[in-house]
Parts: C-alpha cells; structure tokens; sequence
C-alpha cells in the first residue's frame, strides 16, 4: 500500500528525483573513491617518504572532497523539496476528498480520525520519503560500491563480509518485524487521544456545570498511558537496534585488524590496504546502518499509508450527477415522494414512505417527537445524504440530477448546531456570497433579530468570531446562522429547529420578520416549540420516521392524536385552542 500510494504522488517529480539520483550516484562515488587514494598516499608517499607525491594526492582528495560536498548539498536540497512537496500534494488529496464525503462517510471514520490521518499519518509518509531521499538512496550504492572496493584491496580478508552483513541483516530484520503491529497501535491510540481531547475542549462547559474535571483528567490519563505504554514498547525495540547494529560494526572492525595484521605479516597485504579496507567495511556497514534506520521508519510509514489510503479509496454514497441540469423552469417548489432512508447496516429505516409538499410563499412545519427523522429528513433536501428510497424533487427535478452549485444556491440551510468558523461577523455572512455589501449584510442580521448586539460587539461586521464561535452565545450563534442563509438569499429555506435557543420574544419577532423577508420563498421548519410552527401554513406531523399527519394547527387538534399530545404537553388546551 504504501508503494501505490508513493507511486502515484511521486509521478508529476521525475525530473527531480532523477537529478537527486544522480547527484547522490556522483557523491557516493566520491566518497568510495578517497580511501583508495589514502591508501595510496599510505604506501606510495608515507611509507617511501615522498612529500611531492603526498601533496599531490593530498590535493587530488581536496578535490574529491569538495565534489562529494556539492553533489551531497545539493541532493539533500532536492530530497528535500521533492518530499516537501510530496506530504503537501498528500495532504491536499486527503483534504479535496474529505470535503466530497457526506455526513455518512464523515461518520464512519469520525473527524479525529480524519485530523490525525491529514497531519499525523501524511507526516509520518512525507518524513519516510525525505529520509529515502537522503539516505536510502545512496545506502545500496556505498553498500554494492564499498565490496566491490573491498574485493580490490584484499579478497582472502573480503570473506568477513559474507558472515557480518548477513548477520546484520537478520538482526535487524528480526526487531523490525516486531515493531510493525507496535506502530499499528500507536496510530490508533494516538486517534483516541484525539477524541478525547477534542471532546473535552468543545465540551469544556458541560464538564464544569457538571463538576467532572477529576474524571476528565483521568480519561484524558487513560488514554494518554495507552500512547505512552506502546511507545515506550517501541522506543525499547528502537534502542535495541543501535547498540545491536555497532556492537555488530565493532566487532567487524576488530576481526578486520586482527586477520588484516597477520595478512602484512606475511607479506599478502599493505598497510595502506588495510586501512582502506576498514573505511570500506565502516561505509558497507553505515549503509546497512542507514537502510535500518530506514527500516525502523518504514512500519509506521507503511500502516499511516493504508490508513491515507482508506480515506483515498472512499468514495462520497452522494455522487454529482454525470450530466447534471444546470437550471431549473419554476421557483422554489419541494416536493417528496414516497422517500426511505436507512443507513448502512441498520435494522430498520429512519424514514418510511414520506410525502411532503412545500411552495413558495408558504411556510411548511415538520414536527415530531425525539428520533422521528426531523432532522434527516431535511439533510435529504440539500443531499447531506441520498434517499435510499423515492424522489426529492425541487422544481419538478431529482436532487440527485441538479448541479451541486445550483443546489446550494436554491437551497439554503440553517443546521440544528449552527457553526461559525474564526475570523469575524462579516466573514461568516458572506461565506455563501462573498459579494454581498455591508447594506446586505446589515439587512440580514435586523431580519434575524441580530443587528442589535452585533453593533454592541467592538469592530461590529469586524468583530472577531472564535472557532465555532464559541465567543458568543447560543442563541446569537444561531441568530448569526440564520442571518448568514438570508444573505444568500435562496429559493428555499430550511431551518432545523434553528429557533430553540432563543427565548418567546425574540422567536416572535424573528419570525414576524422572517415572513416578511421569505414571502415569496419556500420555508420549511423543524422544531420541538410548538409556538414556532403553530402559524404554518402546513404541518406535517412524523412519528417513528412516517408521517402521521398533514394540515394546520387547528385541523390537527381537531384530528390527531399525536398532534395533540405534542401539542398539549408544551400548552394548556385553553392555549392550544387561541
């Protein structure tokens, strides 16, 4: 997995990697090169005292030297950039297809999950690269070039290396193996630490109304121990690596110089040999020490990779359509027939058999009890998700078949949990009309009963909106929402019970200018207040993901059952009746 996924983002940098192959082809040469000519220095120059040749060669591997440096800069520079490069294209892809998910793909993989696999896991893939680049690479090269040089100085002695690069390979081999399952683990444990954190800064007033800062803590500790725990496991095998690794190399050496000094004694060898041939066993073994570095990398790489690709792989359940209709004949009319929804692997579905009528200039109200479908059934309507069953048509045409920009401009949307995204009041307004004027903006929020404490706020349109907007309260946040959809001006509205947090008073007024603002669009309304809908023009009533009833106020008091109990356990029956 983790070759697909490198072979498909390191395609558009051949021309790069090229260039860096070589560079590092001509550096690891040069490295090979300069033990030799010390060698020769050694026996031509030390050992016969000539100081003319000494300086000659001294100057030659100045040369070489200098060579090595350039190409081994410029290299790391490439390695660099191409790696840099790559977690950028990597991060961009997991981004651009998160953004194509619908609610149900967001989750099943949870949004902790996906922050860690965008950062942490396209890190851990980008860092396995840069370090290809500026080790891996010249590893094989110094590894196959140093025993080829080895074998020129001395082949009797070169029989070491059949017994110590193998034995260094098992080594390492044997721990890596063990280290795979480890940084499998610590992915998923670092996703936890994720969650849980996460979960208790966003519900960080809940813990304190509740007093559960101790047991918060000790959640957050639980969960931080299981990290700690399995990397503690890992760093141990980590650790064990390196002193195996030099204890392997040092050994090595000593054998070298032992068999090595009865070699000169007999005559078989030269000094300057010898010591060439312990540079070239140290670069045989650097490169075996750098390719298990890279080793140690490449688990964790590797299971980061599968779960980048799983996100990759994971194709939206809410498709564009092939041939998509890019404008529609009517205005804002909504209807659904028939609809069913269920989701994947649930016993039953969410909404059954639902048909629902809305046009414009009428206001249309869904009411039911706690897990009827209220808020499902409108995320149909802007394709949050596709009806397993049936038609949602706006303007006599299947959502399915309109284009998503024309859907979002007919259809506007105020959530259940309004969200505002850091930056400032006019900034969320215009997120869905980026030309709309400060007149415009001004318009909505009187409308959504909002202009009053945004001039109080200091900066007004500029004052700045935290992450979420948690530096406002509920009812401003979802007065700002609802004032963010009447800048966009839709043919249709919805609103998920997007009046709860405000009190009767600013319900009424925002609803009496509401009418004004949409009498000429379609609006539909979910809420468990039954003050909010009672004025609608249609009621639809659902129980248990059906509808169980359709009409106004008074003929569902008149007529429903279910109607009525909603109705009465929020009113008296003398002001249910008014």
């Amino acid at each position: 997995m983790l070759i697909r996924l490198l072979r498909s983002h390191l395609g558009p940098y051949k021309r790069p990697i090229g260039l860096l192959v070589l560079l590092q082809l001509v550096s690891t040469i040069a490295a090979l090169f300069l033990p030799t000519l010390n060698a020769d220095i050694i026996d031509n120059g030390v050992v016969k005292g000539d100081t003319g040749y000494i300086l000659g060669m001294g100057a030659t591997m100045i040369g070489v030297t200098v060579a090595q440096m350039v190409c081994a800069i410029g290299a790391v520079y490439f390695g660099a950039r191409t790696a840099m490069s790559v977690g950028r294209d990597m991060r961009a892809s997991v981004f651009d297809r998160v953004q194509s998910f619908s609610s149900r793909e967001v989750g099943h993989f949870g949004a902790p999950s996906l922050i860690t696999r965008t950062t942490n896991d396209v890190q851990q893939v980008q860092m396995l690269v840069l370090m290809t680049f500026t080790l891996m690479v010249a590893a094989p090269i110094m590894c196959v070039g140093g025993i080829i040089m080895a074998l020129g100085q001395d082949v009797p002695l070169s029989s070491l290396l059949l017994a110590v690069v193998p034995l260094l390979g098992i080594a390492v081999s044997l721990i890596v193996r063990r280290m795979r399952p480890l940084f499998r683990t610590m992915q998923k444990r670092v996703d936890t630490v994720n969650r849980v954190l996460r979960e208790q800064i966003t519900g960080i007033r809940v813990i304190r109304a509740f007093v559960k800062d101790d047991y918060e803590q000790r959640r957050f500790g639980v969960a931080n121990d299981e990290v700690t725990a399995v990397s503690l496991a890992t760093g141990r095998l980590m650790a064990l690596m390196f002193p195996t690794v030099m204890a392997i190399v040092n050994i090595s050496s000593v054998a070298v110089l032992w068999f090595g000094a009865h070699r000169i004694d007999s005559g078989g060898m030269q000094v300057g040999a010898l010591t060439a041939f312990l540079s070239y066993l140290m670069q045989i073994l650097m490169s075996v020490m750098m390719a298990t570095f890279m080793f140690m990398m490449v688990p964790r790489a590797e299971v980061c990779a599968e779960r980048i690709h799983e996100v990759l792989s994971t194709h939206s359940s809410v498709v564009p359509p092939s041939a998509p209709v890019t404008s529609l004949a009517r205005h804002g009319e909504l209807e659904l027939f028939d609809v069913d929804f269920a989701y994947p692997g649930a016993e039953a579905a969410v909404l059954r058999g639902i048909d629902l009528m809305a046009r414009p200039g009428e206001t249309t109200a869904v009411i039911g009890s706690t897990g009827s479908g209220k808020s499902t059934l409108l995320g149909l309507i802007p394709r949050l998700y596709d009806a397993t069953g049936g038609q949602v048509l706006v303007d006599g045409e299947d959502v399915a078949h309109l284009d998503p920009a024309l859907l979002a401009e007919t259809v506007g949307l105020v959530p259940q949990k309004p969200y505002l995204f850091s930056g400032t009041v006019a900034s969320n307004l215009r997120y869905g009309r980026p030309d709309a004027t400060d007149e415009d903006l001004w318009h909505a929020l009187e409308v959504a009963q909002a202009k009053e404490f945004v001039e109080q706020l200091e900066g007004g349109l500029d004052a700045p909106i935290a992450q979420g907007g948690s530096n406002v309260s509920g009812g401003q946040r979802q007065r700002l929402a609802i004032a963010r959809v009447l800048v966009r001006r839709p043919e249709i509205y919805l609103f998920d019970d997007s009046f709860s947090a405000l009190d009767y008073a600013t319900d009424a007024a925002l609803r009496r200018a509401l009418a004004l603002e949409t009498a000429d669009s379609t609006v539909v309304i979910v809420a468990q207040r039954v003050s909010t809908i009672r004025e609608a023009d249609r009621i639809v009533v659902l129980d248990e993901g059906r509808v169980v009833g359709t009409g106004t106020h008074a003929e569902l008091m008149a007529g429903n059952e279910t109607y009525r109990e909603i109705v009465l356990s929020q009113l008296t029956e003398q002001e249910a009746a008014a």
